[in-house]
């Protein structure tokens, strides 16, 4: 419980109505949540508006009311304060309330189109093995120790990201790392946070359907870098394009790292197998065991993070060279006796897709097929959809365009505009099955031995999102499960 006055510290305020000097014992965004002497803070979100719900957050109890735009009644029993950007000021007073925790250990953020999730779950290993106490915010899961939390988003909202970091302050964390998406960005949910470095791994088409442009996409992650401050680092990759434009007007130490070009951290791949990756990193050669050039990019990225935080660089690369990637990121199985190898990545932009499949063309040994199952997203950008068929049906033997999380959108309307952008002569090696199962078992039994199966899209999902019901579902579970069914 805190003075609303001093939640309230660094907020832009236009103007106060009533008492501020009163204490506040939660904060709230979601109305429904609202309790006696909490405060709510209305936001204008992507499809409500919070200022809707104030009078029915004042009925629960609400003692204070943060919001743009000022109801015409004001009770006196109720505070309230307008604030140019209600989005800001959940940041900040989230910030203030949980008495600054990015501020009492060293927050890493990484953003990009591909990769955050690996590398910020490469950098909580890697300090994990080095001895710290850490936490990690991802897609796949929050942990503080060894203590895992389900994650429901890239990245929280403000008031739960702060809530989460406060936790790992209070269970003696030292480093939490972190993915930063767009969406996280745009929406200022990392508004108030202080980082000690951030990362950059590259950007490709995504998430249009939210962000419109893909300038508007390149603005929001540059505004990231943008805001960092001068103590902090900032780490970017030379061989994206856009990986230069990240740093111009950052406060923050500038580095980088390239397997094509001089950087500060570079790399050189020698060699590229099922077994791992050997590379040249500066001097040194080391072995790590995960697998594609996209993943030399993570480990480089990883690399010079810990170097930035000030770890010896042999320690770093000797503990990196032990870890293993995330889960659902090019996570590989093989049938016992036909030796079929099953993939399963999270690859759901065309890059991402088109990444993993020129690291399979690199594994393959003679003249093993390539099959792909691929599905796209409801109600999601609608665009890449025909460039995931396209870019699946140029680097397969055979596809199969299936359901991915179709959420509100009918399966068969989404194939529908993925086959669209199959190549006339291509079209041939492609079949659509709507039911995601169905679609790995074919295949399964389309398979010969020491052929390889892609399953892409969902990578460590346990869930198909279906009409708003999410049913269980795990690629890899069941690419095992069809594994086991053909060969007995």
């Amino acid at each position: 419980m805190q003075l609303l006055r001093d939640i309230l510290y660094s907020v832009s305020i236009q103007a106060v109505h009533g008492n501020n000097n009163i204490s506040v014992n939660e904060l709230r965004i979601d109305s429904r949540a609202v309790q006696p002497g909490d405060a709510f803070i209305a936001i204008k979100g992507v499809h409500t508006d919070g200022h809707t719900f104030i009078a029915k957050a004042i009925e629960l109890g609400a003692a204070a009311v943060i919001c743009e735009v000022l109801p015409e009644t004001l009770p006196d029993s109720v505070c309230y304060i307008q604030v140019a950007d209600s989005t800001h000021a959940c940041g900040v007073m989230a910030d203030n309330f949980y008495q600054h925790p990015s501020r009492n250990l060293q927050l890493v953020g990484v953003t990009g189109t591909n990769g955050k999730t690996t590398i910020a779950t490469l950098l909580f290993k890697l300090f994990t093995k080095m001895g710290y106490h850490c936490g990690l915010l991802s897609t796949v899961q929050n942990q503080i120790g060894d203590t895992v939390i389900p994650a429901t988003h890239t990245t929280p909202d403000a008031i739960s990201l702060n809530a989460l970091l406060a936790k790992m302050v209070e269970d003696g964390c030292q480093y939490a790392f972190m993915e930063v998406s767009s969406h996280a960005i745009h929406q200022q949910r990392i508004a108030g946070l202080k980082f000690a470095g951030g990362i950059f791994s590259n950007i490709t088409h995504d998430h249009l359907d939210y962000h419109k442009t893909f300038d508007e996409y390149i603005r929001v992650k540059k505004a990231f870098f943008d805001g960092l401050p001068n103590t902090a680092f900032a780490l970017t990759n030379l061989d994206d394009k856009r990986g230069n434009v990240m740093l111009q007007n950052t406060k923050a130490r500038k580095a980088t790292y390239s397997l094509r070009t001089m950087a500060d951290f570079k790399g050189k791949i020698l060699e590229n197998n099922l077994t791992g990756l050997i590379m040249q990193v500066g001097e040194q050669e080391v072995h790590f065991r995960l697998i594609g050039e996209f993943n030399a990019y993570n480990l480089l990225a990883v690399y010079g993070a810990g170097v930035l935080l000030n770890q010896d660089k042999h320690a770093v690369l000797q503990a990196l060279s032990n870890l293993q990637g995330a889960e659902g990121r090019f996570d590989y199985v093989l049938s016992d006796n036909q030796r079929i190898i099953g993939i399963v990545d999270y690859a759901h932009t065309p890059d991402a897709l088109l990444n993993v499949l020129a690291t399979i063309k690199n594994l393959r040994k003679g003249n093993e097929q390539v099959i792909t199952v691929v599905g796209c997203g409801g109600d999601r950008d609608t665009a890449k959809r025909p460039i995931m068929a396209q870019v699946a049906a140029e680097h397969s033997d055979k596809v199969i365009l299936t359901s991915d999380n179709p959420r509100s959108e009918d399966p068969a309307a989404i194939i529908q505009a993925m086959e669209a952008g199959v190549p006339v002569h291509q079209k041939k090696k492609v079949l659509s099955i709507t039911d995601r199962k169905e679609a790995i078992k074919t295949a399964i039994s389309l398979a010969n031995p020491e052929d390889i199966v892609l399953v892409a899209g969902k990578g460590h999902e346990k869930y198909q999102d279906i009409k708003g019901v999410k049913h269980p579902f795990d690629d890899k579970a069941v690419l095992l499960e069809m594994m086991r069914m053909m060969e007995k």
